[in-house]
């Protein structure tokens, strides 16, 4: 099957993705989700957009606790559990290149590291940051309510570090990443991951390369089916 079968205008499948940087299975969903498209055979006629999601929106701004502590008190989650629960995690996050460490992971307001997506969005750098972000909070055990450490990440992408003060000092993109949070209220979006594929189709959760590559599969052959 050729591109052709996208009609004259040869446009992509989009897959709309929602995500917060603090979840570990939005981490996960993302790398096996990446590898699904390098799979698949029509995979530069994928076009993918992130969109912000707050998985805790209450928590205070500019703090930040170890993560694990914070469910131990909050969810009065017994160790033990936590651990299982982690090491699960970490198993099939190294199956997908990942390298999890937990104990660093840190809870924080993910607002201002929200900013600093849309801001490489307009850049041309949103789907590197969003990778970017993930390694900090989960392997590197960042403080992502820090804007040193946001600047930081966004030069490390060749964004302008004065920009990215700017964009954090004046909380920027506040209108796009509300509209990102009210999309996803009307979709009956509640956790994340999740996937959208061409506006048609739901995937929830980090699930297997298999159940992406089918989303595509499929989401493919509605083009292939419809009149050019």
């Amino acid at each position: 099957m050729s591109a052709s079968a996208f009609g004259p205008a040869a446009e992509p499948i989009v897959v709309d993705i929602w995500s917060d940087v603090v979840c570990p299975w939005c981490y996960l969903g993302n790398a096996v989700f990446k590898q699904a498209v390098e799979q698949f055979p029509h995979g530069s006629s994928v076009q993918v957009r992130y969109h912000s999601f707050q998985l805790n929106p209450s928590f205070p701004v500019g703090e930040a606790v170890l993560a694990d502590e914070y469910l131990a008190q909050n969810f009065k989650m017994p160790k033990a559990q936590l651990e299982a629960s982690h090491a699960q995690l970490a198993a099939r996050g190294a199956e997908a290149g990942l390298d999890y460490q937990f104990s660093k992971t840190v809870m924080i307001n993910t607002l201002d590291a929200h900013r600093m997506i849309h801001l490489a969005k307009a850049h041309g750098q949103e789907l590197p940051m969003v990778d970017r972000l993930f390694r900090a909070e989960f392997t590197e055990g960042l403080n992502l309510s820090d804007h040193a450490v946001l600047a930081d990440l966004a030069v490390e992408l060749g964004l302008d570090r004065a920009e990215a003060e700017k964009a954090l000092e004046t909380k920027a993109y506040e209108q796009d990443i509300r509209a990102d949070l009210a999309q996803a209220r009307q979709l009956g979006i509640s956790g994340v991951p999740f996937f959208v594929f061409d506006n048609k189709r739901g995937v929830s959760g980090a699930q297997p390369i298999e159940m992406f590559r089918k989303a595509l599969d499929v989401t493919w052959q509605d083009r292939a089916a419809s009149p050019a």
